[in-house]
Protein backbone atom coordinates (compact mmCIF):
# COMPACT_ATOMS: atom_id res chain seq x y z
CA UNK A 1 0.00 0.00 0.00
CA UNK A 2 1.42 3.18 -0.90
CA UNK A 3 1.29 6.55 1.68
CA UNK A 4 0.13 9.67 0.83
CA UNK A 5 0.79 13.05 2.33
CA UNK A 6 -2.19 15.39 2.56
CA UNK A 7 -2.36 18.96 4.90
CA UNK A 8 -4.89 19.31 7.91
CA UNK A 9 -7.61 20.80 5.46
CA UNK A 10 -7.96 17.62 2.90
CA UNK A 11 -8.14 15.24 6.16
CA UNK A 12 -10.46 17.09 7.89
CA UNK A 13 -12.61 17.54 4.33
CA UNK A 14 -12.29 13.96 3.85
CA UNK A 15 -13.24 13.31 7.78
CA UNK A 16 -16.85 14.85 6.78
CA UNK A 17 -17.21 12.83 3.87
CA UNK A 18 -17.39 9.55 5.41
CA UNK A 19 -20.67 8.73 6.77
CA UNK A 20 -19.72 6.49 9.26
CA UNK A 21 -16.72 5.06 11.21
CA UNK A 22 -17.69 1.98 8.21
CA UNK A 23 -16.83 4.14 5.58
CA UNK A 24 -13.42 4.23 4.85
CA UNK A 25 -10.90 6.84 3.54
CA UNK A 26 -10.81 5.09 0.56
CA UNK A 27 -14.29 4.95 -0.40
CA UNK A 28 -14.42 8.46 -0.12
CA UNK A 29 -11.79 9.31 -2.59
CA UNK A 30 -13.35 6.39 -4.86
CA UNK A 31 -16.62 8.16 -4.71
CA UNK A 32 -14.59 11.55 -5.52
CA UNK A 33 -12.69 10.06 -8.36
CA UNK A 34 -15.88 8.40 -10.03
CA UNK A 35 -13.86 4.91 -9.72
CA UNK A 36 -16.61 2.09 -8.91
CA UNK A 37 -16.27 0.25 -5.23
CA UNK A 38 -13.14 -1.31 -4.53
CA UNK A 39 -13.69 -5.26 -4.38
CA UNK A 40 -11.16 -6.06 -1.80
CA UNK A 41 -10.35 -4.13 2.07
CA UNK A 42 -7.75 -4.31 3.47
CA UNK A 43 -7.86 -6.23 7.32
CA UNK A 44 -9.77 -4.15 9.79
CA UNK A 45 -7.29 -2.37 12.21
CA UNK A 46 -8.39 -1.20 15.36
CA UNK A 47 -9.74 2.51 15.22
CA UNK A 48 -8.70 2.98 18.49
CA UNK A 49 -8.72 2.50 22.09
CA UNK A 50 -12.20 2.03 24.46
CA UNK A 51 -12.15 2.06 28.11
CA UNK A 52 -15.98 2.04 29.95
CA UNK A 53 -17.38 3.22 26.77
CA UNK A 54 -14.79 6.20 25.94
CA UNK A 55 -12.95 5.55 22.63
CA UNK A 56 -10.27 7.39 21.92
CA UNK A 57 -8.94 6.92 18.52
CA UNK A 58 -5.71 5.93 17.02
CA UNK A 59 -3.20 8.93 17.20
CA UNK A 60 -4.94 10.61 20.34
CA UNK A 61 -2.40 12.39 22.57
CA UNK A 62 -2.45 12.00 26.15
CA UNK A 63 -0.65 14.76 29.02
CA UNK A 64 -0.57 14.61 32.94
CA UNK A 65 1.65 16.62 35.45
CA UNK A 66 2.86 14.80 38.32
CA UNK A 67 5.24 16.76 40.88
CA UNK A 68 6.58 19.38 38.38
CA UNK A 69 7.02 16.58 35.45
CA UNK A 70 5.42 16.40 32.45
CA UNK A 71 4.15 12.67 31.24
CA UNK A 72 3.13 11.50 27.67
CA UNK A 73 1.22 8.63 25.88
CA UNK A 74 -0.12 7.88 22.84
CA UNK A 75 -3.28 5.84 21.13
CA UNK A 76 -1.47 3.75 18.89
CA UNK A 77 -2.98 0.53 17.22
CA UNK A 78 -6.16 0.56 19.68
CA UNK A 79 -3.26 0.36 22.28
CA UNK A 80 -2.34 2.85 25.23
CA UNK A 81 1.17 3.12 25.00
CA UNK A 82 3.63 4.80 27.73
CA UNK A 83 7.34 4.87 27.41
CA UNK A 84 7.02 1.80 25.07
CA UNK A 85 4.38 -0.33 26.83
CA UNK A 86 0.49 -1.14 26.41
CA UNK A 87 -1.68 0.36 29.53
CA UNK A 88 -4.97 -1.40 30.41
CA UNK A 89 -6.41 1.62 32.08
CA UNK A 90 -6.06 5.80 32.91
CA UNK A 91 -5.61 4.68 36.26
CA UNK A 92 -3.07 1.69 35.36
CA UNK A 93 -1.27 4.18 33.36
CA UNK A 94 -1.51 6.57 36.29
CA UNK A 95 -0.34 4.22 38.61
CA UNK A 96 2.91 3.30 36.63
CA UNK A 97 3.55 7.14 36.88
CA UNK A 98 2.81 7.56 40.60
CA UNK A 99 3.29 4.14 42.19
CA UNK A 100 0.22 4.81 44.04
CA UNK A 101 -3.57 4.48 42.95
CA UNK A 102 -5.24 7.57 41.44
CA UNK A 103 -8.77 8.22 39.52
CA UNK A 104 -6.83 7.81 36.11
CA UNK A 105 -9.88 10.20 34.78
CA UNK A 106 -8.97 12.53 36.42
CA UNK A 107 -4.95 12.24 36.17
CA UNK A 108 -5.05 12.75 31.93
CA UNK A 109 -5.90 15.03 29.37
CA UNK A 110 -6.48 13.94 26.00
CA UNK A 111 -6.10 15.56 22.76
CA UNK A 112 -7.53 13.64 19.38
CA UNK A 113 -6.74 14.10 16.26
CA UNK A 114 -8.43 17.56 14.58
CA UNK A 115 -8.34 18.82 18.23
CA UNK A 116 -7.05 22.03 19.06
CA UNK A 117 -7.17 22.10 22.70
CA UNK A 118 -6.43 19.48 25.34
CA UNK A 119 -9.56 18.17 27.38
CA UNK A 120 -9.97 16.05 30.71
CA UNK A 121 -10.28 12.58 30.36
CA UNK A 122 -13.04 12.65 32.71
CA UNK A 123 -15.30 15.18 30.24
CA UNK A 124 -15.76 12.08 27.86
CA UNK A 125 -17.03 9.63 30.30
CA UNK A 126 -20.50 9.93 30.27
CA UNK A 127 -22.29 9.96 33.63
Amino acid sequence: MTAIDIDFDVFKALTNRRGNEAVTYNDVLRDLLGLPAGHTKAPEKPRGWTWKGVTLPNGTDLRAEHKGTAYSAKIENGQWMQDGHSQPSPSAAAYAITEYGVNGWVFWSVRRPGDTTWTPLSKLRKS
